[in-house]
């Protein structure tokens, strides 16, 4: 990768790409440091990313999410809940565009007005049914997370009045 910047012309190891081209993390990011974040688990499932386009190769009804031994005391009392909130890392995403045309309607649109994996963040959201848990194991339906997505965290779903 070219590690001159596009916008300021210096040299940066840390570079992300958008449009084709490479920003340094100062462009970009200004002065903020980067965050650490953990997985507490991982998505099972057989759902791939598309070779082509967006979505999936494959949709799967049901996930599993398989939570580190550690998170089983975050789980009490989970289960009366019917739906959760997932937040998931997008591990395999793609190019960035900052506008292009998004898969659900056409519609050009810039990044912060669609839900493509292909985002800077790589942070993706996503309120799920929950179906049962099994020790550590959550089972669910409705989550667009690819096999071995790493997850970040858990919360009850809420909506606001």
């Amino acid at each position: 990768m070219n590690n001159l910047c596009a916008l300021c012309g210096k040299t940066d190891e840390r570079m992300v790409s958008v449009d084709g081209k490479n920003i340094c993390t100062s462009c970009m990011y200004g002065e903020a440091e980067p965050v650490l974040i953990y997985p507490i688990g991982f998505v099972r499932n057989n759902q791939q990313k598309a070779v082509r386009g967006f979505g999936l190769n494959k949709k799967d009804k049901l996930s599993r999410i398989e939570l580190f031994e550690s998170q089983k005391p975050f789980l009490y009392r989970l289960e009366d809940e019917s739906k959760i909130t997932v937040i998931y890392y997008l591990h395999k995403s793609g190019t960035v565009k900052s506008v292009f045309h998004r898969g659900l309607d056409g519609k050009k649109t810039g990044v912060f007005a669609s839900r493509t994996p292909n985002r800077l963040s790589r942070l993706a959201i996503q309120n799920v049914k929950l179906i049962k848990i099994e020790g550590t194991t959550l089972y669910v339906e409705g989550l667009d997370a690819i096999n071995d997505s790493p997850v970040l965290d858990i919360k009850m779903y809420w909506e606001p009045d």
